[in-house]
């Protein structure tokens, strides 16, 4: 499995806006462990004429976005829409898409590398965050006044990248790491949803299990967890439960949300290996090429290797 790479990042921004790689690339990056960079959302769509279309896939880098416009955020099974100020935090374990509803956009991003973020610089283990782990939901929605406070870090981020400071990068370090205890401070989108209750627990805990068998990385590595009463044995309720709280959570059955999971796996290790039909079939869990041949029929239109072609 090969995610989205640094190079194919820069690949297709350069390519978008028509500029050299040198013009996107901070100064003496290369002297530094890890990578970052950062960019001002406004600036890159004032140069694109139409808007920018990003595929549902994994990243191999950390995307930190303080978004103002509309916009519509695809993680996982979540689909989230964005009206006003949002802030993102993207991982590279989990799939995501963002998609911009129109022109009119404003912000920051910037992406690095778990590199960067070693914690022998900077005293954290990103993947024990919890606005960073599989199963979370990584997008929340932010006052003007909390925005402009989230603006501010970008600002002196985007200031000092290019400077001439000697420790810049470390200084850096210390602005990333504020804006991301910023985050997990602020209330998640989804806890406009009843919380505290089992069954909202039951819903989470469900999403968690799921999430944690992703990617797939290897053919040998198979999902353990397959059809509903799976999950519900493993969370230790009924399944008819189990389908009965995420139809009230999420307006979706238990099989409905896995298969969901399942395809969008099965489109990435199509698209993105050269594993054969049989390879993938077996790891994500199906016992005959046929059936994962007709799973994957029913939920795209197409057979696996026509959507491969």
């Amino acid at each position: 499995m090969k995610p989205t790479s640094l190079d194919q990042f820069y690949q297709e921004a350069t390519t978008a806006l028509d500029t050299k790689l040198q013009a996107l690339l901070p100064p003496d990056i290369q002297k530094e462990v890890g990578h970052f960079n950062v960019f001002n959302i406004q600036e890159l769509f004032e140069r694109l004429r139409e808007k920018p279309v990003m595929p549902y896939d994994r990243r191999a880098y950390y995307k930190i976005s303080l978004i103002s416009g509309r916009n519509q955020a695809e993680y996982a099974d979540k689909v989230i829409a964005i009206e006003r100020n949002a802030l993102l935090f993207a991982t590279p374990k989990v799939p995501y898409h963002w998609v911009p509803q129109d022109l009119e956009q404003a912000g920051y991003f910037c992406i690095f590398t778990e590199a960067f973020l070693l914690p022998a610089k900077s005293g954290v283990v990103l993947d024990e965050l919890p606005i960073f782990q599989a199963g979370g939901y990584p997008v929340f929605q932010v006052s003007d006044e909390e925005s402009a406070e989230i603006k501010a870090i970008f600002q002196k981020m985007h200031r000092e990248i290019g400077s001439n400071y000697a420790y810049k990068y470390d200084l850096i370090r210390t602005y990333l790491l504020e804006i991301i205890h910023l985050g997990q401070k602020l209330q998640p989108v989804t806890a406009l949803y009843p919380a505290h209750t089992a069954s909202a627990r039951v819903s989470s805990l469900f999403i968690e299990l799921l999430e944690r068998q992703f990617p797939i990385e290897t053919p040998r590595q198979k999902l353990q967890l397959r059809t509903a009463k799976d999950y519900a044995d493993r969370l230790a309720v009924h399944v008819n439960h189990l389908n009965k709280v995420l139809k009230e959570h999420t307006g979706r059955t238990t099989t409905d949300i896995i298969g969901s999971r399942v395809v969008q796996e099965a489109k990435l290790l199509l698209k993105q290996t050269n594993w054969n039909i049989s390879e993938i079939s077996d790891s994500l869990g199906f016992a005959e090429v046929a059936h994962f041949s007709n799973f994957f029929k029913r939920q795209t239109s197409f057979s696996p290797l026509a959507f491969r072609a």
